[in-house]
């Protein structure tokens, strides 16, 4: 029989045991440092109400992933979800992604539509002669010079224009990445949650299923369900890892693996060889209010793109459907004190990719940390657990 180890308890890590199992003929071993499986996906409590660290709802473009989790986890649809964003000079609300509807009420909408047929018209007269005759009005209306943008600020002034950039954006993400200049960003592959404009329903997924599990303990089912067929090795920590023999040492021991699937951050397998790579996280400030709903009907968190120290809050019961005369939220601040967001700047990926060129054959670095994308999320960690799999079974 096969030896395998996985690295991490997370989405990723208890995906790739349930694949393997699935094929069976392995001895599967997962290591995961805390008391628990699941990550920032094990449901917490607070004040008797069920939250996770982040709204983890599932979203996925992919019948075949959410139908493989549905089946283990039932899941209920939020095809409802909303985002608001709050524009403190305006002193206002209003929907995210940016709703073309909400720029008729904004006090400075003359400004921005003067931009946005700025950036129709110069994307329009950029277009082949043959495209142009056959392009309709409201087509002109949705081109933009985004594909030309060499960083994050660039991709969405091109976009939006400067005046929507500067207030929704600009700060927001300066806030969130904890940095003083938006241009530093180049790997902007992540954004936006949508499109720059929408127009239509303001939910926030058109296309893509969104959902979050019936049961109130959240995803928990799963991780259980999926380590079954492996010896789960909770509290525990790699001692040393030589990565190039696929051998660890694990409780004093060394030991060898036929396949290693790691799903922490590829600079921990190598001692930072290269240098560490950086990360972003959050602290979590959570409140109970003593009111049954705080925010408005389908409105499941909010985001602040000002002066504000946090960026969004989220109300759990809008994912949970707890039931309870009071509601929790939990406000989001921006911090180094943990690892969660991999940054999206080119040459950390670069970085990173040094160290995956380090992995011999046999040896899968996937996930978010694994990966070292920001932009991978639970239906991405299921989704390379299984093509990972599929190339051992191949």
């Amino acid at each position: 029989m096969k030896t395998a180890l996985v690295i991490g308890g997370g989405f990723s890590g208890c995906a790739s045991v349930h694949q393997l199992a699935l094929m069976g003929g392995w001895d599967i071993t997962l290591v995961e440092q805390m008391p628990y499986l699941g990550a920032g996906n094990w449901t917490r409590w607070h004040g008797g109400h069920p939250y996770t660290y982040g709204p983890r709802h599932f979203l996925t473009p992919k019948e075949y992933l959410f139908s493989y989790l549905n089946a283990i986890v039932p899941m209920r649809s939020c095809a409802d979800h909303q985002f608001m964003t709050y524009i403190e000079r305006d002193q206002r609300f209003y929907s995210y992604p940016i709703h073309r509807d909400d720029i008729e009420t904004m006090p400075d909408s003359g400004q921005i539509k003067s931009e946005l047929s700025g950036i129709n018209m110069s994307a329009f007269l950029g277009l082949p002669k043959v495209q142009q005759e056959k392009t309709a009005y409201a087509d002109i209306t949705k081109l933009n010079n985004a594909a030309k943008a060499r960083n994050f600020e660039e991709y969405w002034i091109y976009s939006i224009g400067e005046t929507l950039y500067g207030k929704f954006i600009d700060g927001y993400s300066k806030k969130m990445w904890m940095i003083d200049d938006n241009r530093l960003i180049d790997d902007f592959t992540w954004s936006p949650k949508g499109v720059t404009i929408k127009e239509g329903s303001r939910e926030c997924w058109d296309t893509a299923i969104s959902a979050y599990p019936v049961a109130i303990n959240g995803y928990d089912d799963y991780f259980g369900y999926a380590t079954a067929g492996a010896k789960v090795l909770l509290s525990t920590r790699i001692e040393k890892y030589d990565i190039p023999k696929k051998t660890v040492v694990l409780n004093g021991e060394k030991m060898k693996f036929d396949v290693i699937i790691s799903t922490i951050s590829p600079d921990f397998l190598f001692e930072s060889c290269y240098g560490e790579l950086p990360y972003i996280g959050r602290e979590l400030l959570k409140v109970v209010l003593p009111v049954e709903f705080a925010l408005p009907e389908h409105v499941y968190f909010a985001y602040y793109a000002n002066q504000e120290s946090f960026t969004r809050i989220v109300e759990y019961k809008k994912f949970t459907l707890h039931k309870a005369p009071t509601t929790l939220i939990t406000i989001e601040i921006p911090s180094k004190k943990n690892k969660l967001y991999p940054l999206p700047f080119e040459s950390e990926k670069a970085k990173a990719k040094k160290y995956f060129d380090e992995m011999p054959d046999g040896v899968f670095s996937i996930g978010r940390a694994g990966s070292y994308l920001y932009n991978v999320d639970i239906d991405d960690a299921i989704d390379q657990a299984m093509q990972t799999v599929a190339k051992i079974q191949a």
